[in-house]
């Protein structure tokens, strides 16, 4: 599996035993330009502003294509809660088929129960439908009721890993929280960090807690290059959201990683 083999990043040269990097993308580009940045690993999603949704099988299979680095699939058949349906269920486990038939490294996902608990039943079946690709729990970890009793659960299931930002909104305002995870963890399951992850924390973050993974939505919205726009209607929600792209750039995805390591950048502010 390509997750295990901790090397220097070929465009960095930075080693990511020091600090690995996982960077969520919804597209091609933005995964491509992720890997150019430095990033050692893409969370493939679709939907990113309902929180990430299991991407379609063509986009799965292009970016396996297009990129060297692993690359894990959010399995997540819609936005909202993290209890599911049998039938919600039953597209979660093909989907994770689909990932391991494409060649992904690995499968991400949450499953809940209605009163708030990690479902440890669902999560050992995704588990074992997903080996042997990597498998990681989600950010539905933070929305469990008892955190503490959650990572015992997520490690009873056999998951390899936990996206956390200790139950709030920005891992910032948790510093406590995740530090405390990741020694009672004590190496069981990986703790990744994520949620409100920018160049301008990312180091004070990294030394409190201890962690060693690191996840961010290094996205901005761009306009289309669509010439022609029709203004007098929206197929969704937000108005105009039809010219207008997420794309990761690649100088973001660099800056953060240079930024976790003390490096000092040399890139210059109008490339951002």
């Amino acid at each position: 599996m390509h997750d295990s083999l901790l090397r220097p990043n070929e465009q960095t040269g930075f080693m990511s035993e020091q600090v690995l990097l996982e960077v969520c993308v919804e597209s091609v580009a933005s995964a491509m330009a992720a890997e150019r940045g430095g990033a050692h690993r893409i969370e493939l999603c679709s939907s990113l502003a309902e929180g990430g949704t299991t991407p379609s099988a063509g986009l799965m299979e292009v970016v396996r294509r297009k990129v060297r680095i692993p690359v894990h699939v959010i399995i997540r058949p819609r936005g909202g809660d993290f209890f599911y349906t049998p039938d919600e269920f039953e597209s979660m486990k093909r989907d994770i088929a689909t990932a391991k038939q494409i060649g992904a490294d690995g499968v991400v996902f949450g499953v809940l129960t209605e009163d708030g608990h990690v479902d440890v039943p669902r999560t050992r079946c995704l588990v074992e439908v997903a080996r042997p690709m990597t498998t990681t729990f989600h950010r539905a970890f933070d929305m469990a009721q008892d955190l503490p009793e959650a990572l015992k659960d997520v490690i009873d299931a056999g998951v390899d890993r936990i996206l956390t930002s200790g139950g709030r909104q920005n891992v910032q305002d948790a510093i406590a929280a995740v530090a405390g995870l990741i020694t009672e963890a004590s190496g069981r399951v990986a703790i990744m960090i994520g949620g409100g992850i920018r160049e301008g924390n990312v180091r004070r973050i990294i030394t409190q807690t201890g962690a060693r993974e690191i996840h961010a939505n290094l996205g901005q919205i761009v306009p289309s290059p669509m010439r022609y726009r029709n203004e007098k209607i929206s197929l969704g929600e937000i108005k105009g959201r039809e010219y207008q792209i997420s794309v990761v750039p690649e100088v973001r995805v660099r800056r953060l990683l240079e930024a976790a390591l003390g490096i000092s950048s040399a890139v210059p502010n109008a490339a951002l």
